[in-house]
């Protein structure tokens, strides 16, 4: 019989994460009867410690806000795709018990907008400038050749944008929050809000949209996914990506591939219905 495994996901706050219902289904599925994957109540400050408790039996961790770069320092290493925007939301553990640090959010957005036959676009707008667009600019990267316009609030989130499109080598236009209805026009438009902040936006959306990556799940539809839907365009869900880095997470943390991503796509639709 093979020794129990566990892996877990840390954050905070942590209580609403659906990653412990994903992984465990993958297990079932996977047969993985010795494995268990919990949540953990983690802060920047008390990470140090919570590694110090991880021994052999742990496969790897799952990270949230605020710890994606606080866990860094901690790692023994990091791939290229995780250093590419300082940012590490998997961590395994070797059998010789290396820190190995990835990041899945990139691929798993690319992976989403492919499973909606969006495998390439000529330009593209970007809402918002927070952490989460960082990866948005990187897994852009890979599929845009072409312009991406980010719509920003302040020119030092401007900066920072600018920093980023230096670094992962893509073109960037900076463009005022106050315009940000023109981005609606763009053949690939990606939300990475906060919730409620674009629903100003959903009034705006043309009669022929293109195509939609909003990046939230709960609450699902925005008002923005909701008006893009309505009007024909292809809509790319927080919970399509949720679903696909997970995909990845598992396969890294068990060895196993495929990974059961429809099972794992329906056991997180039906526990948002449940909430």
């Amino acid at each position: 019989m093979a020794a129990p495994r566990r892996a877990a996901v840390l954050g905070s706050p942590i209580a609403h994460s659906l990653s412990p219902v994903l992984h465990r289904t993958a297990y079932r599925e996977l047969g993985l009867t010795g494995w268990t994957y919990d949540r953990f109540e983690v802060d920047e400050s008390g990470l140090p410690a919570f590694f110090e408790t991880l021994g052999p039996e742990w496969a790897g961790l799952s990270l949230t806000m605020p710890l994606k770069r606080a866990v860094i320092p901690l790692l023994d290493e990091i791939s290229e795709t995780a250093a590419s925007v300082d940012a590490v939301n998997t961590v395994v553990r070797t059998e010789d018990g290396r820190r190995v640090g990835d990041n899945t959010d990139i691929p798993g957005m690319v992976a989403a907008l492919r499973e909606h036959g969006i495998d390439k676009v000529d330009a593209a707008a970007v809402l918002g400038a927070g952490a989460t667009a960082s990866s948005a600019l990187a897994a852009l990267s890979r599929i845009c050749p072409g312009e991406i316009a980010v719509y920003v609030r302040s020119e030092a989130r401007a900066t920072e944008m600018r920093q980023w499109a230096e670094r992962l080598g893509v073109a960037v236009r900076i463009a005022d929050w106050a315009d940000a209805d023109q981005a609606l026009r763009a053949p690939l438009v990606l939300s990475t809000t906060p919730a409620g902040v674009t629903d100003a936006l959903a009034r705006s959306v043309p009669e022929r949209p293109a195509a939609l990556f909003d990046v939230l799940y709960d609450p699902w539809p925005t008002d923005l996914a909701a008006r893009w839907s309505a009007y024909g365009g292809a809509v790319v869900s927080g919970l399509d990506l949720l679903v696909h880095q997970a995909v990845l997470q598992v396969e890294q943390m068990t060895g196993l591939t495929p990974a059961p991503l429809d099972a794992m796509r329906k056991a997180g639709e039906q526990a948002l219905a449940e909430r």
